[in-house]
């Protein structure tokens, strides 16, 4: 590798042919209020949804306050991003039936615990003329806690306990019931048992998300991408637990299927295929390299942000003799997180991805008051500044376009593609 080489990797940006306007919010939640203003004001305005897109570095710090502007004008968003499994519903619902499994005796919590996540019974065949009774409702879970003992016991003594309960329904019984049923763990019986919970909550569980939701059904998304997770996170324990049994580096045990589910589950495989004609699509910057549309947004331009700060042990001043190959380190290879390369060509993407206007903007204050720099990717760029006054009234009541967008919009110089 060259000199010339090395040093490319920090070679300046391609100059976009769209208009690159850029808006300065004072925190992170103004930041978002103004994008999605933004992206209502275009709507409003003519642009079809389609025509847009969002774009952020990482979404873990924006998905939230994307999601609350988004409601807040009126924006149905989506967000294409990995799902984190472990935090919902359906796998911890899984992981609840396992805990309610091992042993030879639960206590009072982590018997109902399974309940309190809308276990139902699975609908072999055909529909259940009782299904209006699942999933248990919160309220007769809670008084079932009150009035059942406390100390732990073997699955028939919890029947034997609920049977002689006042005032604590047939249900719970049942349920009971199938946990004392429920054989020891083998390939067969984990993907029985824990296959019929997933699908017991597809039957009856998932109704209650939707029931619950917003209106933007972002929670009723989620459950449902979780579900198909789940179904094949269960097919995977099926085989991987007969592997690791064979191997001997388990043990036939309900807690060891549980453990080996969260080790199946963190490894996040894939994103969602997805799309709604209604909503706008946020995208993290890694999945806009294909992207083509008249307007995107970008979020989060900030120097900690965007680009993402090399998180190398090696001082500055080796990597930068590294990078030019003078003497002794001519002969070792860099790597491109040190000048960026990444988020660079991310940044790049994101603003070819844009046939007319590319909004790029940023916050200048941290929660503490501190100030925050503005990202160095934008001095590869000439971008046309908007006011805090302009940037007030676009987020105010009237959502008043600012001047730079507007004559994009309305067909003055906004750089369009051929």
């Amino acid at each position: 590798m060259t000199g010339a080489d090395r040093l490319a990797l920090s070679r300046p940006i391609d100059a976009p042919a769209t208009t690159v306007v850029e808006m300065a919010s004072p925190t992170r939640r103004d930041e978002a209020r103004s994008a999605m203003a933004a992206a209502a004001a275009l709507r409003d305005r003519g642009v079809p949804v389609r025509d847009l897109a969002v774009a952020v570095r990482d979404l873990d710090p924006y998905e939230e306050p994307l999601f609350r502007a988004a409601l807040q004008y009126e924006v149905a968003p989506v967000f294409w991003t990995q799902l984190r499994v472990t935090r919902t519903r359906p796998y911890a619902l899984v992981e609840s039936v396992c805990e309610a499994l091992a042993g030879n005796s639960v206590d009072r919590e982590t018997l109902l615990r399974p309940l309190e996540l809308r276990w139902s019974p699975a609908t072999a065949t055909g529909p259940d003329p009782r299904s209006a009774e699942w999933p248990i409702e919160p309220e007769a879970v809670h008084r079932a806690a009150e009035l059942l003992p406390d100390g732990p016991r073997s699955p028939p003594e919890w029947v034997e306990a609920i049977e002689s309960a006042d005032g604590v329904d047939d249900r719970f019984r049942r349920f009971a019931e199938w946990i004392a049923a429920a054989p020891a763990p083998d390939p067969a019986s984990v993907a029985s048992l824990l296959g019929e919970a997933v699908e017991g909550y597809v039957d009856r569980g998932l109704s209650e998300t939707k029931a619950a939701d917003s209106p933007a059904l972002l929670d009723t998304e989620t459950d449902a991408r979780a579900v198909v997770r789940v179904r094949t996170l269960v097919r995977q324990l099926r085989h991987k637990f007969a592997d690791r049994l064979e191997a001997g580096t388990l043990e036939r045990s309900w807690d060891d299927v549980a453990d080996l589910a969260g080790v199946i589950a963190t490894q996040r495989p894939g994103r969602r295929e997805h799309s709604n004609a209604r909503a706008l699509d946020v995208f993290e910057a890694n999945d806009v390299w294909a992207l083509d549309v008249p307007y995107v947004i970008a979020v989060g331009l900030t120097a900690g942000e965007w680009p993402r700060p090399s998180q190398s042990v090696l001082p500055p001043e080796f990597q930068e003799a590294v990078l030019r190959g003078e003497g002794a380190s001519g002969s070792l290879a860099p790597q491109p997180a040190w000048v960026g390369g990444r988020d660079r060509d991310q940044f790049a993407d994101a603003i070819r991805a844009a046939g007319r206007c590319v909004v790029v903007t940023r916050h200048t204050r941290t929660p503490d008051g501190d100030d925050v720099a503005r990202s160095p990717l934008l001095d590869h760029v000439d971008t046309r500044r908007v006011s805090e006054e302009a940037r007030r009234r676009l987020v105010g009541a009237d959502q008043e376009l600012p001047p730079a967008l507007r004559e994009i919009v309305d067909g003055g110089s906004g750089g369009d593609r051929e």
